[in-house]
This record gives structure tokens, C-alpha cells and sequence, in this order.
């Protein structure tokens, strides 16, 4: 069967960068459902997407920034309660800390840096995912700064 016009633009598998496959510990308590970006799909800006289904002293990431804008989405699976998270997951921008235990949006501008992030509970699954304005995903750790 011929190639469709725009099949190059659905992504339905797993395909992450070299180097950035989860680890097994990772895998332990989250599941990476898809990674999108310019390198697996033309033109694409970077898509996240994860389960995060048990909580964890594991930080997730640590202080970094960004030189483009992200968007970081935590979304409670409860159809009966969708604003409920059913968690409670720590999540830092630059020097305030956040408990979130609602479903919740964050806009990271330029520069702003965030995290660590921490999931500290979870009662159910958690929908959790990141965009960025680039086609690849970089962090600048505070550490190396």
C-alpha cells in the first residue's frame, strides 16, 4: 500500500531520542505513552506524554530552564471528578513550591526555572504532559549554570 499524503504527521508509537528512552526505575512508576518532536514527525514542537500511575521520592527532574515557552499539564483520571487529581505532586517555579492536588496547567515562560517535581501521592493515574515551542527538548540545569 502506497504512503499516505500525511501519514508522517500521525504518530501513534513510542519514539524518543537516543539517550532519552526512560529508565527502568522510571518505568517502575510511570508509563512514556508518546514523544513527539521534529526529528519523529516534520516540523512538529516537542510533545510529552505520561502516566504517572505511583508516587515516588524520585525526582523527576531537577531546576532547569528553558530558552522557549512550555506548557506542563497534570489531569486527575477520575471521570467522575476530572478537576479532582486524586494526588498530590510538588512542583517548583524558581523558589516557590506548589502542591498541586487539582487537575492544573502550568505556562513556564522563557527562562522561568522550574522544577523539581516531585509526585508525592497518588490515588489514581495521573495524565501528564509537556509542549514546547521547539522541535527538540532541551534543559539548561541550574546546576551548570
Amino acid at each position: 500500500m502506497a504512503e499516505r499524503k500525511y501519514e508522517k504527521y500521525v504518530l501513534q508509537e513510542l519514539k524518543m531520542p537516543e539517550g532519552m528512552m526512560p529508565s527502568a526505575e522510571y518505568m517502575q512508576r510511570a508509563t512514556k505513552v508518546l514523544w513527539m518532536d521534529g526529528e519523529n514527525t516534520p516540523g512538529a514542537f516537542n510533545v510529552n506524554v505520561t502516566w504517572l500511575w505511583k508516587a515516588t521520592d524520585f525526582n523527576h527532574d531537577e531546576a532547569h530552564r528553558h530558552d522557549y515557552d512550555e506548557v506542563i499539564g497534570f489531569f486527575g483520571s477520575d471521570l467522575d471528578s476530572p478537576n479532582d487529581l486524586n494526588a498530590e505532586v510538588e512542583f517548583w517555579l524558581d523558589d516557590e513550591k506548589y502542591i498541586l492536588t487539582k487537575s492544573t496547567l502550568l505556562f513556564i515562560p522563557e527562562g522561568l526555572v522550574h522544577c523539581p517535581l516531585r509526585v508525592l501521592k497518588v490515588t489514581k493515574p495521573i495524565f501528564h504532559f509537556t509542549v514546547v515551542r521547539s522541535g527538540t527538548y532541551k534543559q539548561n540545569l541550574v546546576s551548570e549554570e
